[in-house]
């Protein structure tokens, strides 16, 4: 697994160094836009309206609107030590029961492997809550954002689910058309608790299929097979620094002994360029009264 942060879970005057690993992961099947007249994939392009150039990532700041148009910027260091990611630290508040929590308020699972020291004190805090049957609320901050979020225990492992906070929940209050008190036929509440009963049974997630994901992996291998495949055409992609040196090189190798040749330094080539590009013949030998260029 790929480790996505390192610190250490604070509960008292307890540091616990850990490393952190994303429990979950992204099982869609990737699909990218098509431009369907000639099947070439379209690319993603940071692109400023003003100077109607590509962005570079290091030209690149976030910035607050604060009011149409006018912004505030932040550089990456200054929201980080806003959001105390800096302190790399999992600080636990209190400990509560589990079925407190409703899962309305978790976001997503991180497993928290021990640090590279520490072992021991991993253990402790892992058979602590195991034995107390409790949960840590703490908070902490990835990636410039900070959270709040449950340490728990699964199998052997410390976990750690990000929850939201009470004021990014909305409020139920919120959904249209939802019944007022309504009299329910005792009959037909029986009828639906026997049927709620009768499909009762322990949560075993194995037995769950992403139906869907199968359906559209059975309809690409039947489009393959039937070699319903659109090939996208043949980008020639340039890489224009070397080339420009390589080209700079051949032309001072054949340059008069009088004079320098210097390509200019918005001047590109493609590879296809100098690939075909045969050998420089001989100078000519110039007339008397010829400029020289």
């Amino acid at each position: 697994m790929h480790t996505v942060w390192k610190g250490a879970i604070s509960f008292g005057l307890v540091h616990v160094p850990v490393k952190m690993f994303s429990a979950t992961e992204d099982k869609d099947i990737s699909m990218r836009y098509i431009h369907k007249t000639c099947i070439t994939p379209l690319s993603y392009v940071r692109k400023c309206q003003t100077c109607e150039k590509e962005v570079e990532w290091e030209e690149i700041s976030k910035g607050y609107e604060f009011e149409p148009g006018r912004f505030i910027l932040f550089e990456k260091d200054e929201l980080e030590e806003i959001s105390g990611e800096a302190n790399k630290e999992i600080k636990i508040l209190d400990f509560v029961n589990l079925t407190d929590i409703d899962p309305v308020y978790f976001q997503k699972t991180y497993y928290l492997g021990p640090g590279d020291t520490g072992a021991g004190a991993y253990m402790l805090l892992l058979d602590s809550m195991r034995q107390t049957g409790k949960i840590g609320i703490a908070k902490v901050s990835i990636r410039s954002k900070s959270s709040l979020a449950a340490i728990r225990v699964i199998d052997n492992c410390l976990a750690m689910e990000t929850i939201f906070y009470p004021d990014e929940i909305r409020p139920i209050s919120q959904v249209p058309n939802l019944p007022e008190k309504v009299t329910v036929n005792e009959r037909e509440m029986e009828m639906a608790k026997m049927l709620i009963n009768q499909l009762s049974t322990p949560f075993e997630p194995e037995k769950y299929k992403d139906e869907y994901r199968a359906r559209l992996l059975d309809a690409i291998e039947h489009k393959v097979a039937g070699e319903e495949i659109q090939s996208a055409p043949e980008v020639q992609k340039t890489s224009v620094i070397d080339l420009m040196a390589a080209l700079q090189a051949s032309l001072n190798a054949t340059k008069p002994s009088d004079g320098k040749i210097t390509l200019g330094a918005d001047a590109s080539v493609t590879e296809a360029t100098v690939a075909e590009k045969k050998p420089a013949a001989k100078p000519r030998a110039r007339k008397a009264k010829e400029p020289v260029t």
